[in-house]
């Protein structure tokens, strides 16, 4: 019988110098986003309540311009009236781009519900295509340093001005690949930017933020999109999502968020701001939390003999671990293991379903405090082959380390009963 405690111990020791790094890039983090809340001097005045118009909202104002200051940019809107990181995305494309554009995605296919937002999947009503904006692609390389194909992205933008934007996915939804690291991003944006100074850079940070010491707003990207109920909201945020980029994009976006003459003026909230100023404060520390525990499930299953994107001692540009399994068993013991390793609904057995906006059955453990939030413990996949599940979050180190040790067990004996 394996020692499944000792396999999780001698990982742990042998992350130590990972471990480390992920706290230098943490520290880094956090002062930037200590040094907006002081230079934007918050008070508990800015946490009130508004009702009605919510004209003069000085809590949702200075949200804006903190948010702004720690994402390396000059403007940002921030909402709780956002649902989800897939609706910033689909705000601020909506809010760009005219009939007859097009986007040109730089990371292949998008993430499943934003095919069916764009209209790349079905013909929903108010999907892009159905205002007459396109969506053109070229797929990320699978070997090699370079993520992105620079020749047929260049070729796809040059000489075609009714390509206005290109989109990078940063994350890697349910594709079989790494996180576009802010690094990477950089030599693309400038050569993209000297053929074309025109063009929208806007990028999909969903699960990225404070994974690396810079957001791709530093880096050249002209607007950012992602949730407060993952990586930004710090576990503390109850909803909510952002928009951060150039001035004069934010300010064309605003009126998409609310309406045309009034944009950002607008728009009140009921409820305290401080979950949002307290979630972005713990932000860094807690994305830390989660980059170490998606590193020790990456060494442990990797040294069990499983294939993991990214490697456990890899740094990331996300905070999401994939694990690749035989089959659907191994798959659905993980979730499940996962889902009674939370500290919410632990009695409760994840099974398959057809969730809105996915082309498969999905498998989705979330015994969170926040329904959907990705910085808690999580897991998730589609019912398909390559059969991987997509791990991200965790509140605290310890209690990924806990509920790692259920995990291992649970996946052994689903194989071990395989096997028999």
């Amino acid at each position: 019988m394996m020692n499944i405690e000792a396999l999780v111990r001698g990982a742990e020791l042998t992350l130590g110098p990972a471990f480390a790094r992920l706290e230098e890039i943490a520290l880094v983090n956090q002062k930037r986003v200590l040094d907006a809340l002081r230079a934007e001097a918050i008070s508990p005045r800015h946490f009130a309540p508004t009702e009605g118009y919510g004209y003069d909202d000085l809590g949702r104002d200075a949200l804006d311009r903190v948010f702004a200051r720690a994402l390396q940019t000059e403007d940002a809107l921030v909402r709780p009236q956002i649902a989800n990181g897939t609706h910033a995305i689909f705000l601020a494309l909506s809010g760009l781009l005219e009939p007859g554009d097009v986007v040109f995605s730089a990371s292949g296919t998008p993430y499943d519900t934003l095919e069916t937002a764009v209209g790349l999947s079905g013909s929903e009503p108010n999907a892009l295509s159905r205002f007459g904006i396109g969506f053109r692609m070229a797929a990320l390389q699978e070997a090699g340093e370079e993520p992105f194909d620079t020749e047929a992205i260049l070729a796809g933008i040059s000489g075609h001005p009714e390509v206005k934007m290109l989109y990078v996915q940063r994350s890697r939804g349910y594709a079989w690949r790494e996180a576009v690291s802010v690094e990477k991003m950089e030599p693309l944006f400038r050569r993209v930017k000297a053929a074309r100074p025109d063009i929208i850079i806007a990028v999909d940070n969903c699960y990225g933020e404070f994974t690396e010491e810079k957001e791709p707003t530093a880096v050249g990207a002209d607007v950012i999109m992602g949730s407060l109920i993952k990586n930004c909201g710090g576990g503390i945020a109850p909803t909510g999502g952002y928009v951060a980029g150039k001035k004069e994009l934010i300010e064309r976006i605003s009126y998409r968020l609310t309406v045309p003459g009034s944009g950002r003026e607008v728009g009140s909230y009921a409820a305290s701001y401080r979950p949002f100023f307290q979630g972005l404060f713990l932000a860094p520390h807690t994305v830390l939390q989660c980059l170490k525990t998606a590193m020790l499930f990456g060494e442990v299953f990797g040294q069990l003999g499983y294939d993991v994107m990214p490697a456990g001692r890899s740094l990331r540009a996300d905070i999401v671990q994939s694990i690749r399994f035989k089959g659907p068993g191994e798959l659905k013991a993980f979730c499940r293991a996962i889902q009674h390793a939370s500290p919410v609904d632990s009695d409760v057995t994840p099974e398959p379903w057809d969730m809105p906006g996915y082309a498969d059955p999905v498998i989705m453990a979330a015994g969170t405090f926040v329904q959907g939030a990705t910085t808690e413990l999580s897991a998730d996949g589609p019912i398909r082959p390559p059969y991987a599940v997509y791990m991200q979050g965790s509140l605290t180190y310890e209690h990924g380390k806990l509920a790692l040790t259920e995990v291992v067990r649970a996946v052994l004996d689903e194989q071990e009963a395989g096997e028999r």
